[in-house]
């Protein structure tokens, strides 16, 4: 069992999308986003119907908040794939059944030249 400390330590291995498939999803429908990055962040760039919460608010209150299906995919999005790492486990520990990462974060879906919108 993980500690409740150790959970937020941004290194180790979770489940991850690639940009391409995260794409692929958006489109048909299929996934909830979860933009861990900061406010300021979020706000300059993000995929369109992401929505936020800073890894530094990340709690299951704030997750509860947004009223998403834990039987539906969530994929959470950060910079480079290091916020996130954390944020993908408390969403396991929460229930959610098809928790991941954007593998390379933001970076690769940049890279790949998919939108992106400001809020």
């Amino acid at each position: 069992m993980r500690s409740s400390r150790s959970k937020w330590i941004p290194f180790g291995s979770v489940p991850e999308i690639t940009a391409i498939e995260l794409w692929e999803n958006i489109e048909a429908g299929e996934v909830q986003l979860i933009d861990v990055r900061t406010t300021k962040e979020w706000k300059i760039s993000a995929i369109k119907g992401s929505k936020n919460i800073s890894i530094t608010q990340f709690t299951h209150e704030a997750v509860h908040a947004l009223n998403f299906d834990k039987e539906k995919p969530v994929v959470a999005i950060c910079l480079t794939a290091h916020r996130s790492i954390p944020a993908v486990r408390v969403l396991k520990e929460m229930g959610f059944k098809d928790a991941k990462q954007l593998q390379g974060g933001m970076t690769q879906w940049w890279i790949q030249k998919f939108p992106c919108s400001k809020n």
